[in-house]
Order: structure tokens, then C-alpha cells, then sequence
């Protein structure tokens, strides 16, 4: 299944470059650990590959220190995008919570989502302290 995380020094599953998504997670965050163990219960298909940047075999296009300090996800052939962008890119392939992903993309929602994302980074460590 794309979704599985892969083990610190194993090559990546053959499937990994078949997944329409890719999300880039602190491992090492226990709120992120639980997000992730969410979205990959949903990810039925198998749609995402979820690498976590925590792991020193962690394969990072951007230097270690962003992708820790934002949420990322990447569609296969497109760039890289962040916080409230990747959150949608991600519902996107979950069919559950497509409709959310294609509703960030009306006009002036995904700055909404942004918004709050970016709040949400502000209470993230005291969150943190409470999931650890």
C-alpha cells in the first residue's frame, strides 16, 4: 500500500512513485503521528505516500528545517505546496474529503484555510505538549 511509512534505511516500495501524492510529516510530533494515522485510515487506496522527515533516510526535496515547519504535500508533475494547498491537495485524493479539497479551490476559501492554518501553527506546541 503507498500510504505505509517506510522503515529507517529500506528502499522505498516500488508503489511509492505510483501514489498520486506525496506528504512530507514530522514523525517526531506526536499531534502530526496522529494526523497522519487519521488521513492514512482514509487513504483506502493507497493514493498517498507519506514520508516522514523525522527519519534520517527521509527523502527531502526542500531543506529539512521547512518542511518541518509547514505542513507539505506534492501532486505528481506539479511543485510543491504548503499549509492550507496541501491540506486541500491531500482531501483531494481521499474520496471521503474530496468535496473539501475542491472547495478550497473557489475563489478566496484556500486564503480563508491559510488564515487558519497559519493560527493553527501558532498553538501548535502547546497541542504538541498535550498528545506527547
Amino acid at each position: 500500500m503507498a500510504s505505509e511509512q517506510k522503515t529507517p534505511g529500506a528502499p522505498a516500495p516500488a508503489n511509492a512513485g505510483r501514489a498520486k501524492l506525496t506528504v512530507w510529516f514530522d514523525g517526531g510530533c506526536p499531534l502530526c503521528r496522529r494526523e497522519i494515522a487519521l488521513f492514512r485510515k482514509l487513504d483506502r487506496r493507497g493514493a498517498i505516500w507519506f514520508e516522514d522527515i523525522s527519519l534520517s533516510t527521509a527523502s527531502c526535496p526542500l531543506d529539512r528545517a521547512q518542511l518541518l515547519a509547514r505542513f507539505h504535500a506534492q501532486e505528481a508533475g506539479k511543485p510543491i505546496v504548503s499549509g492550507a494547498a496541501a491540506f486541500a491537495a491531500m482531501w483531494r485524493v481521499i474520496p471521503l474529503l474530496r468535496p473539501f479539497g475542491e472547495l478550497a479551490r473557489a475563489p478566496g476559501l484556500l486564503w480563508a484555510f491559510e488564515l487558519l492554518y497559519t493560527g493553527f501553527l501558532k498553538f501548535r506546541p502547546r497541542l504538541q505538549k498535550l498528545f506527547s
